[in-house]
């Protein structure tokens, strides 16, 4: 996205909004005047339009639409499947929680299990969760009830987890319920839920170019959620209480349906961009390390580090020459601190320290590429002289 003489790479915080969404979203808050849950005509139109924008959704995802619950946003919903009122049907709830040590802030610290209860489940150097630690975890802990929550993608390296190993190795020991944050992935990568083994994923409409506040908790068919999201009303089939953000739905399910339109083609440009991107990055500084590069990643989104160019001083220049880029996820009041992830795979603290997060959208044009390639330029050639004075 370009605004003036600006350009836009930070889609992994948020997706600018398609036009064709917030067209969507202004002709439901001037159309749709009823509420969801009145019996009028008023209401009808709404709830349709409300059941609408689920089916859309529950496609994208290839989950029942029944089983969709609309929220705030993904931190909302990994915040209910993670507070251990998820179970399955004529089974205890989970006592203990795993979870995997790259995940995103909603799940690290969103979680109600207690400090005693919570193990992190460790990642390898691709940022990948150590399948033999997980299934020794497993295999000690049987007979005890489980939840595993373990991202689809994550959301400052774009690495993904082997989702389906996980499901496997939770059916051989004691069938434990998982949960996968897929908000990263939702959109960019094919999901079938119906077909996964998960038990509940959780999403959010704004890495979509869907509305912000807006997300979903897609749930398998035997599985329950106590109604623990916000207590009051029957809406959302008794599980979150409150009238509906009508329009910001109905918005989700439009930009739903063009992610899920146009997944292939678009991963397939992405991938094209972020390959290039990253060669013409790795001629000019040979040094640089892009976190993740060995393992599946998502097709849009780079982490990199080039050592001695700090990411505190590289995001102000980036900013001035009128490019967007992140150090991570967006998630820590705008402040630059190591990152979580790239400790846990192992990354030194002052690498970690040069990380910069490149994502890419349906907004972005190779002419991004070179914009941003122009700033990186110049803060190279102000690196190595003050390397060419220290020598």
């Amino acid at each position: 996205m370009q605004a003036g003489d600006r350009v836009y790479l930070d889609h992994n915080a948020t997706a600018p909004v398609r036009p064709e969404v917030a067209e969507a979203v202004a002709r439901a808050l001037l159309d749709l005047p009823g509420n969801p849950s009145s019996v009028h005509r008023e209401g009808r139109a709404a709830r349709a339009a409300l059941e609408n924008a689920r089916a859309q959704v529950a496609a994208l995802l290839g989950a029942a639409p029944a089983r969709v619950t609309f929220t705030s946003g993904g931190t909302e919903g990994a915040n209910a499947v993670l507070s251990g009122a998820l179970r399955r049907q004529g089974a205890p709830a989970p006592t203990r929680l795993l979870v995997g040590a790259s995940e995103h802030p909603c799940v690290l610290a969103g979680h109600r299990f207690a400090p005693e209860a919570t193990e992190l489940l460790p990642v390898d150097a691709e940022g990948v969760v150590d399948l033999a630690h997980l299934e020794a975890r497993l295999a000690a802990l049987a007979g005890e009830s489980l939840l595993i929550s373990l991202q689809a993608a994550n959301n400052e390296t774009g690495v993904l987890q082997p989702l389906g190993a996980v499901v496997a190795l939770a059916r051989r020991h004691g069938r434990a319920l998982v949960h996968s944050d897929a908000v990263q992935a939702a959109g960019r990568i094919p999901l079938n839920f119906a077909n996964s083994g998960l038990d509940a994923v959780t999403v959010s409409a704004h890495k979509l170019a869907g509305p912000k506040g807006v997300g979903a908790v897609a749930l398998a068919a035997d599985v329950t959620l106590d109604p623990v999201f916000v207590r009051g009303g029957g809406q959302e089939a008794r599980l979150r209480g409150g009238t509906e953000n009508l329009a910001g739905i109905v918005g989700a399910g439009v930009a739903a349906e063009i992610a899920g339109r146009d997944l292939a083609a678009e991963a397939a440009r992405l991938t094209g961009l972020r390959e290039a991107f990253e060669a013409a990055v790795l001629a000019r500084a040979p040094e640089a390390v892009v976190a993740g590069a060995g393992a599946a990643r998502l097709p849009n989104t780079v982490c990199l580090a080039v050592p001695g160019l700090e990411a505190a001083t590289a995001l102000i220049a980036f900013d001035l020459g009128g490019v967007a880029v992140s150090s991570g996820s967006a998630c820590a009041s705008g402040k630059v601190g190591r990152s979580a992830v790239l400790a846990a795979m192992g990354v030194p603290p002052a690498l970690a320290a040069c990380a910069l997060r490149i994502s890419f959208g349906w907004t972005s044009r190779e002419s991004d590429r070179d914009r941003f390639l122009t700033v990186f330029d110049r803060l190279l050639a102000t690196l190595y002289k003050r390397r060419e004075r220290a020598a």
